[in-house]
C-alpha cells in the first residue's frame, strides 16, 4: 500500500478525497444538465464545465487510490484550469456567456475550486516529504 493510499484512509486525507468526490458529483451534473437542455447557449463553457468535472472524478479515483503521480498532474491541471479560465473569464466576459465551475475563479462555488487544488498539492508534497 503506498503513503498516499494508507493517508487517505483517515483524517485530513479522507476529507480531502470526500471533497473532491462532492466536487465531481457536482460538476458532473451540472455539467449534463447545462449539455443536455441548453448546449447551444454556451457550448464552450459547458464543454469546460465537464472537463472539470473529468478532472474532479480523476483526482478522487487517484486520491482514493494511491496513484500519486495522477493525482499530482490532476491537481496541477485543475489549478492552471482554476487560474486561466478564472483570468478569461474576467477579462474576456463574451467569451463566457454562461459560468463554469471554474468562472472568476470558481466563485459560483465560494472560492472552493481555486484553494483545492492548492490544498490538494500541499497535502500530496506534505505526504510524500513524511515518509
Amino acid at each position: 500500500m503506498s503513503q498516499v493510499e494508507h493517508a487517505v484512509r483517515s483524517g485530513p486525507g479522507r476529507v480531502l478525497v470526500a471533497v473532491y468526490a462532492v466536487f465531481a458529483l457536482a460538476a458532473s451534473a451540472r455539467a449534463a444538465v447545462q449539455i443536455a437542455t441548453r448546449f447551444a447557449e454556451a457550448p464552450v463553457a459547458y464543454l469546460l464545465s465537464a472537463f472539470a468535472a473529468v478532472v474532479y472524478i480523476v483526482l478522487t479515483v487517484a486520491l482514493a487510490t494511491g496513484a500519486r503521480k495522477v493525482a499530482l498532474a490532476a491537481c496541477l491541471i485543475e489549478l492552471a484550469g482554476v487560474l486561466i479560465i478564472g483570468t478569461l473569464s474576467l477579462t474576456q466576459p463574451e467569451a463566457f456567456p454562461r459560468a463554469t465551475v471554474w468562472s472568476g475563479y470558481g466563485s459560483g462555488y465560494g472560492f472552493v475550486p481555486l484553494v483545492l487544488p492548492v490544498i490538494g498539492l500541499y497535502w500530496l508534497f506534505k505526504k510524500r516529504s513524511s515518509g
